[in-house]
Parts: structure tokens; sequence; C-alpha cells
């Protein structure tokens, strides 16, 4: 869960992952669920975690490991049922208790910041409250949006388990050693 690299092509996938990605999320937000699995298959070989966003059959199609689900979509129950992880996304912790509650194996919390990759994002909830979620739930928090390694390191202090980056996937090496150093930090006596 360190580094999430959230894609919409195999080129930046296998980019992200040779620089430390441990889990690559498909996000083909125009596209079907067909396109969703064939770009899913061609990122299986990859030596990472494989999750799609937001289409349940797409993930099971192409054998991924998991799937992220937005608030508004439907079949967690599926996707847990079928043995997969599932993401959720939350932006409050009202959400993320509901989440857990659900069932999900990890929380996608944000936007921590303002970001230009998603125009129906939620308003930014800040480092605040990614800590605040991190204390009320007992599964991992992974941060995201407006992410990068000039600031992962601090949702890393605020409790989260791993960062999600979109534009930065390109820069997962930088990303995933803010992260790794942050992690070790935190988990220093």
């Amino acid at each position: 869960m360190r580094l999430h690299a959230v894609v919409d092509t195999v080129e930046v996938a296998e980019e992200a992952v040779a620089a430390g990605a441990t889990v690559v999320q498909v996000r083909l937000k125009d596209a079907g669920t067909v396109a969703r699995a064939k770009m899913g298959r061609r990122l299986r070989r990859l030596p990472a975690i494989l999750v799609i966003n937001d289409d349940v059959e797409a993930a099971l199609r192409c054998g991924a490991d998991g799937v992220h689900l937005g608030q508004s979509d439907r079949g967690a129950e599926r996707a847990l049922a079928a043995g997969l992880l599932v993401g959720i996304s939350a932006a409050d912790v009202a959400e993320a208790e509901e989440a857990q509650g659900l069932g999900a194996t990890y929380i996608g919390a944000g936007p921590i910041w303002a970001t230009p990759t998603k125009a129906d994002a939620a308003s930014p909830i800040g480092l605040v409250g990614l800590a605040a979620i991190c204390a009320r739930v007992r599964i991992p928090v992974v941060a995201i949006g407006g992410v990068d390694a000039s600031n992962a390191a601090e949702c890393i202090a605020a409790g989260a388990a791993g960062v999600a980056v979109v534009r930065a996937a390109r820069d997962a090496t930088r990303v995933r050693a803010a992260v790794d150093a942050a992690l070790e930090v935190s988990a220093s006596p």
C-alpha cells in the first residue's frame, strides 16, 4: 500500500512500477468495462498489486487483485465475496467509518490538497482531515489528491500507510523515497 500509481496508460504503469510503485490503479474514467479489463490484463504481469478503479466487473474479468470504489460506486459486496481487495474513497471521518463497516480493505482519503486531475473532487481535507481519518479507522489509509515527492512524507506523518499519485506517477522514484523515509522515521522508537 505504500505507493499507488493511478494510471491511464500501460507506459506510465510500467515506469511507475520500475520506480517503486507497489500498487497500480487503473483509472480510465471514460472507458467501459471491456477497455478497463483489457488494460488490466496487460498490467497483470507487473510485480505490483493491480487495482481497477470504479468497475468490479472489469476487475473480475482481468484477474485484478482489487477494485477501488468511490462513494457512489456499487459492488463492494460482490468484490469482497470474490476475494478482491476493496478500497473506498472517503473525504471525511464518517465516510471512512462507513467504508470500514462495509468491509473495505483500505481507505483512499482525500483529496488532501487541490488537484487538477479530478474535476469533481470534493474540497481538500488537508493534513488535519487526513489525520482525523487515520485516527478513527483500523484499516490502512492511502492519501490522495495533490500528493507528490515534496509532500508525501507529510501524509505519512499524519498517519497514512501510503500515498496515491496521479500526476506524480512518472516521479515514482522520488515519491517512493519520501514515503520510505517517512515510514522509517515513524517506525523509530
